[in-house]
């Protein structure tokens, strides 16, 4: 059993991570306040490889495994996080399903350019009365000639005031609950297809957030994903990967919390002493540093698990759950050992607080991950 990187995947880590430290960082701050997507630092990242880390080279991608992804994450949030869900919404919710259950048409129509970091995607599949119950969902697609019309509302699409191609999920059978849903592929400027309302939230500033409108939305007969009524295969199929991308996304978060924490306590002086050398200062970051490194280790036992071909739902999931959890309380500690100071904004650690919130939330909650998990154990899955 090996717990070392190899070779490749260290190239991968310090390749990303040089990007990041010198690119990246030093803009994270400005990037957050102003709530600025940088479309120029995606062009960079596409020109890296990693904005299609797992697609087949045949098809313009990197070509790297599950593990590689979640390096890439990881890297990326440590220096911003809200950068890091582009990525991650780019990767594994957009490229996958397209290479997982697209024809080969579809591949060889969208794949090079979502790889290469030509043109964004985004999911959508919440609703507002279809969010953990995603097979409630009421957005339908009826058969029209040769053409799909979509009505619906989306909600909650990160990238979705960028986005070029966006899977779609509607229900074009009678069945209720999550039979007769189907996946779609559409494209920016689609009849009938708009943006609606853009969040303002509490994080993730530099990654937008808004509702995507399908009125009388005409999409090509094929523009079908996968078959029909078996949408919400692909949905689930599409967020066990995705979880494992949030898992690494947390970890970054987690990760900058301590790595900010360690070099402030070497700094800051109380009683005449660093405040590290403080008992109560080491033990939080002990604490911090146990917890990512056990977030780590569900993290890449779930994307290893992914890549030898294997159902990952439940890996996935602990990972998430973990992760995330543990991204919320390392940023608590953070501000926590910063004192007054981890409350404004001159500092980082009240960023990487409001940017670990959403880690326990989107691709779906902790309440269903431990679902997930639960149903597991009980053999309901």
């Amino acid at each position: 059993m090996e717990f070392d990187l190899g070779e490749e995947h260290r190239l991968v880590q310090s390749t990303v991570r040089e990007w990041a430290t010198s690119r990246l960082l030093p803009l994270a701050a400005d990037l957050d306040r102003a709530g600025r997507y940088p479309p120029e630092l995606i062009r960079e990242l596409g020109d890296l490889g990693l904005t299609g880390v797992f697609v087949p080279e045949t098809y313009g991608g990197g070509g790297m495994d599950t593990i590689s992804y979640a390096i890439v994450i990881e890297e990326i949030a440590r220096a911003e996080a809200a950068l890091a869900a582009v990525l991650s919404v780019q990767n594994s919710l957009d490229c996958y399903p397209i290479l997982a259950f697209g024809s080969e048409a579809q591949k060889r129509r969208y794949l090079p350019d979502l790889a290469r970091g030509r043109r964004l995607g985004c999911y959508c599949l919440t609703e507002p009365t279809a969010g953990s119950d995603a097979g409630a969902l009421r957005t339908a697609a009826r058969a029209d000639g040769d053409t799909w019309v979509l009505n619906g509302t989306k909600i909650f699409v990160t990238n979705g005031v960028e986005a070029e191609v966006l899977i779609v999920y509607a229900r074009t059978g009678e069945e209720a609950r999550s039979r007769g849903i189907s996946a779609f592929i559409a494209e920016k400027g689609d009849p009938g297809l708009s943006v609606g309302k853009i969040e303002h939230k509490l994080g993730i500033h530099a990654s937008s957030t808004c509702e995507i409108v399908l009125q009388d939305c005409r999409l090509p007969k094929d523009r079908l994903l996968g078959e029909r009524d078996r949408g919400f295969r692909v949905a689930m199929a599409t967020l066990d990967g995705g979880r494992i991308g949030i898992a690494a996304q947390a970890l970054g978060i987690a990760r900058a919390a301590l790595e900010d924490s360690v070099a402030y306590a070497k700094e800051r002086r109380q009683f005449d002493r660093p405040i590290a050398e403080f008992q109560a200062t080491q033990f939080k970051l002990a604490d911090m540093a146990t917890r990512i490194q056990a977030g780590r280790l569900l993290t890449y036992r779930a994307a290893w698990v992914r890549d030898q071909g294997r159902r990952h739902t439940s890996e996935a999931s602990m990972a998430k759950l973990f992760a995330s959890e543990t991204a919320m309380w390392a940023a608590t500690q953070a501000v926590q050992i910063y004192g007054g100071y981890g409350y404004i904004q001159d500092y980082p650690v009240e960023r990487h607080m409001r940017d670990a919130k959403i880690t326990e939330i989107y691709e779906g909650t902790s309440e269903i991950q431990r679902m997930v998990i639960a149903r597991h154990l009980l053999g309901d899955q």
